[in-house]
């Protein structure tokens, strides 16, 4: 199965950046969400209108923790992905352009690291 359009295939051009990995990296993510989003809505449901200790005796369970992890660092990475195609698309200067994209996955990566060391936190403790 190709990825290359019928066009593409006669000229022989390819594309100039990584389109196509976006557009993938973006579905992929959206799919793994699905699952993600609905363990991690019923956990909330179920934990809503308790208090801290319940939810880190919750969190310490390895599977848990491990489920909460996958949904936080892709949730990231696909907003991460979702905000450089606005920035992309819609921000017209090119070093102001480098300095969003720089600025978003930067962001991106310090939310998912203080995430992951507070979910190692909250296992390693209980």
């Amino acid at each position: 199965m190709s990825l290359e359009t019928p066009l593409h295939k006669a000229q022989g051009l390819g594309s100039s950046h990584s389109g196509v990995r976006h557009f993938w990296s973006q579905r992929i993510t959206a799919v793994a969400l699905i699952p993600l989003g609905i363990w991690f809505a019923i956990s909330m449901l179920g934990l809503a209108g308790t208090g801290i200790v319940p939810v880190l005796i919750f969190l310490s369970n390895p599977l848990n923790a491990v489920l909460m992890g996958a949904f936080v660092l892709i949730s990231l990475y696909h907003m991460a992905l979702g905000i450089q195609e606005v920035i992309l698309d819609y921000v017209p200067h090119p070093g102001f352009r480098f300095f969003l994209v720089f600025l978003n996955y930067g962001f991106s990566f310090a939310v998912a690291a203080a995430s992951v060391f507070a979910l190692l936190r909250i296992v390693g403790t209980t």
